[in-house]
C-alpha cells in the first residue's frame, strides 16, 4: 500500500494541495521547471490532456473522488531552476496541469514559511521566489505578531494580446478580450450574454465558458512567443462592474477554467490580466487598485506596477495535513470524477 502525504492549503476559498516531491521521492526529470512540466504532460499530451505516467497518477490520485473532487488543484514542490528561487513547482487540477497559478503560489508562500521552509520574521515581510513554468514569481509573506496576516503575489509580466474578438455562443455574440500573464486569459462582460456573476447563474456562467474557450481554441492571439506549453485560453473570466471605491475599481468574477473547473477565489493570475486591460482602458491608474471579487464572495486586491508587471493580495490559510493510500485491491484505484 503506497501513502501520498499533502498540506491543504486555501486561497480564498480555493484549494490548494500540496506535495513535496522530494519528502516523497518523486521524481521529476528535467532541468527547468518548464522541462519538468513537459515531463509531467508526457510525450504528445497536452496541459488539459496529460498522458499517464507514474507523476500523474498521483495527481489523479489526489485530485480524484473519493480523495479529492472536481474542484481540486494543487502542486508538486519541485528543485528550482536555480539558486534564484528557493524552489519550484507544478500546478496541477482535475483535468491536467497549468502554467500560471496566482492562488498556489500564494498559499504556497504562506506553506514556506509556516513550515521553516523560509526563514520570516515575527513582524514584516519573508519574500518567497517560486520557479513556475510560465517563470519567475514571489509571494511576498505578510507577518505581524508571529502570524501571518496576508500574502501579496508578484506574477510575470502581464500583455494584452487582442480586444473585442467576436465569439458566437448558445447565449448570443460576446466580444472577448484575451492577455497573457503566465497563461492566457478570456475575458468577457458578463451582462453581454444576459448573465450576472452570481452561484444562481453558475451553470451558464460554465457552459459559456467552455464555449468560448472552444470557439478560440486556434485564435493567433492565444499564441505565445516561448511556444505551446504557454499558448492557448487557459481559463475565460466573466465579469461584472460594481460601484467603485475610491482607491479604484471594483469588479467580480468567476474564471471557468480547464475543462469547466470553477476558480472559488478571484483567480490570482486571471486578475493580473483584468488588470492589464483595464490599465489599457485608462480606468487603472498609478497607485490605484482594483477589488476584485469571487462568485463565492472572496476578495483579492490587485495593481500595476511599472513593466506590466502586477502584484495581488489575498489570504491563505491551512485547512489540513494528509496522509493518502491507495490499496492495490481497491477497485476504484486512483477515483473517479462527477
Amino acid at each position: 500500500m503506497s501513502t501520498v502525504r499533502t498540506v491543504d492549503y486555501h486561497t480564498a476559498g480555493e484549494p490548494f494541495r500540496i506535495v513535496d516531491c522530494g519528502a516523497e521521492g518523486l521524481a521529476v526529470p528535467g532541468d527547468t521547471v518548464a522541462e519538468r512540466c513537459a515531463t509531467a504532460i508526457g510525450p504528445g499530451g497536452s496541459g488539459t490532456a496529460p498522458r499517464r505516467g507514474a507523476l500523474d497518477d498521483v495527481r489523479r490520485l489526489l485530485v480524484q473522488e473519493p480523495r479529492g473532487h472536481a474542484g481540486m488543484y494543487g502542486g508538486f514542490v519541485v528543485p528550482p531552476d536555480d539558486d534564484g528561487a528557493h524552489f519550484g513547482v507544478l500546478f496541477w487540477h482535475k483535468d491536467g496541469y497549468s502554467t500560471a497559478c496566482g492562488h498556489g503560489t500564494m498559499a504556497l508562500g504562506v506553506w514556506a514559511v509556516e513550515t521553516g521552509r523560509v526563514a520570516a520574521p515575527d513582524d514584516g515581510d519573508a519574500q518567497v521566489r517560486i520557479d513556475v513554468p510560465s517563470g519567475r514569481v514571489t509571494a511576498t509573506v505578510h507577518r505581524d505578531g508571529g502570524r501571518t496576516t496576508g500574502v501579496t503575489f508578484r506574477n510575470v509580466p502581464a500583455r494584452v494580446s487582442a480586444r473585442k474578438v467576436p465569439v458566437a455562443t448558445t447565449l448570443g455574440m460576446a466580444e472577448v478580450d484575451l492577455a497573457h500573464a503566465g497563461a492566457c486569459y478570456a475575458s468577457v462582460a458578463a451582462c453581454d450574454l444576459g448573465l450576472d456573476v452570481s452561484r444562481a447563474s453558475l451553470p451558464a456562467l460554465v457552459r459559456a465558458g467552455q464555449e468560448i474557450r472552444a470557439a478560440l481554441a486556434t485564435h493567433p492571439a492565444t499564441w505565445h512567443p516561448d511556444g505551446p506549453l504557454l499558448s492557448g485560453v487557459y481559463g475565460v473570466i466573466l465579469y461584472e462592474e460594481l460601484p467603485g471605491t475610491p482607491f479604484g475599481p471594483h469588479q467580480r468574477n468567476v474564471t471557468v477554467f480547464a475543462d469547466g473547473q470553477i476558480d472559488r477565489s478571484p483567480c490570482g493570475s486571471g486578475t493580473s490580466t483584468r488588470l492589464a486591460l483595464l490599465e489599457e482602458d485608462g480606468r487603472l491608474g498609478p497607485g490605484e487598485d482594483l477589488l476584485h471579487e469571487s462568485v463565492t464572495g472572496t476578495v483579492f486586491t490587485g495593481r500595476m506596477l511599472p513593466g506590466g508587471v502586477t502584484e495581488v493580495t489575498g489570504t491563505a490559510y491551512r485547512t489540513g495535513e494528509h496522509a493518502f493510500t491507495a490499496d492495490p485491491y481497491d477497485a476504484l484505484g486512483a477515483g473517479f470524477l462527477i
